[in-house]
């Protein structure tokens, strides 16, 4: 009696050492730290079942309104331009995809799920609030929403990129006085990619009315901004509107958006771990 009694112990004991094992596996998912963007990602995990939002959380969400987290996900916050850097030391990322192709990551053939190209996220042209009619702006929407530059994006980034562009034109707006433009610039802040790749596209067609498009390159999402408010700069090209609105918000900003020109689906990608299996085991 006492030998089957210590066998029924030492098989409850291994039993709750297996149990507690399962329980206390962890996996690391990186995010951005960025409030809009960390909303996204969540959002992009949850509607993949991998974890549950509160009521109500969306587009300003924080791992502070996750309700069930039933893979027992550790999150790392982390600028949205790093996560590529810190791929390799997380099981898995959540990036968006200009700066997976900045990395030299294919969003398409890399990432294990990916959201839907929701205009909500469209990145958009914007200026400086009372720019919005200015003629050199209108002739670099008319550019950028170009049938050359639809084809560009579509050519270039097989899905990673999408234009959200309506019925694409010539890239010449009618009601412009372009002889009036020629000899001007126009200054304009982007990300590398695909922000800057695109507006090439818009600057060869620009340089043919004698408008030259000066490109700078940015890697951060703080500056690009700046830039535009304290009035450096003409424009910019990297975010989207949640971001800008949240953005005017903190800063006390006054940026506009002027035109929705593509979208870049956010994906989940990755790093340690090579496919969701380990994770929903």
């Amino acid at each position: 009696m006492k030998k089957l009694l210590a066998i029924i112990l030492s098989l409850i004991t291994i039993l709750a050492l297996a149990g507690c094992g399962k329980k206390s596996q962890s996996f690391t998912v990186a995010v951005p730290n960025d409030t809009t963007n960390e909303a996204r990602a969540l959002l992009l995990l949850e509607a993949n079942g991998l974890l549950k939002l509160k009521e109500g959380a969306g587009i300003t969400a924080t791992i502070q309104d996750i309700a069930e987290n039933p893979y027992n996900i550790t999150f790392q916050e982390v600028e949205a331009a790093q996560i590529p850097n810190v791929l390799k030391d997380v099981d898995y990322a959540v990036i968006n995809s200009n700066y997976a192709l900045d990395a030299g990551i294919d969003p398409i053939k890399k990432s294990l799920v990916m959201e839907g190209a929701a205009s909500a996220y469209a990145n958009i042209l914007a200026v400086k609030s009372g720019n919005e009619k200015d003629p050199k702006i209108l002739a670099l929407v008319a550019a950028l929403s170009s049938k050359k530059v639809a084809d560009f994006i579509t050519g270039k980034y097989g899905g990673a990129v999408v234009s959200v562009v309506q019925n694409p034109g010539d890239g010449f707006d009618s009601s412009i006085d372009y002889a009036a433009l020629n000899g001007s610039t126009i200054s304009v802040a982007a990300s590398p990619s695909p922000h800057a790749e695109i507006l090439a596209v818009a600057k060869e067609i620009l340089a043919e009315k004698g408008i030259t498009l000066n490109i700078q390159e940015y890697n951060d999402y703080v500056v690009p901004n700046t830039v535009v408010e304290d009035g450096t700069i003409d424009a910019n090209y990297f975010q989207h509107v949640p971001y800008l609105d949240d953005f005017n918000a903190q800063k006390g900003t006054h940026i506009v958006s002027v035109a929705p020109i593509h979208v870049e689906p956010m994906g989940l990608y990755g790093g340690k771990q090579t496919s969701l299996d380990s994770l929903k085991k």
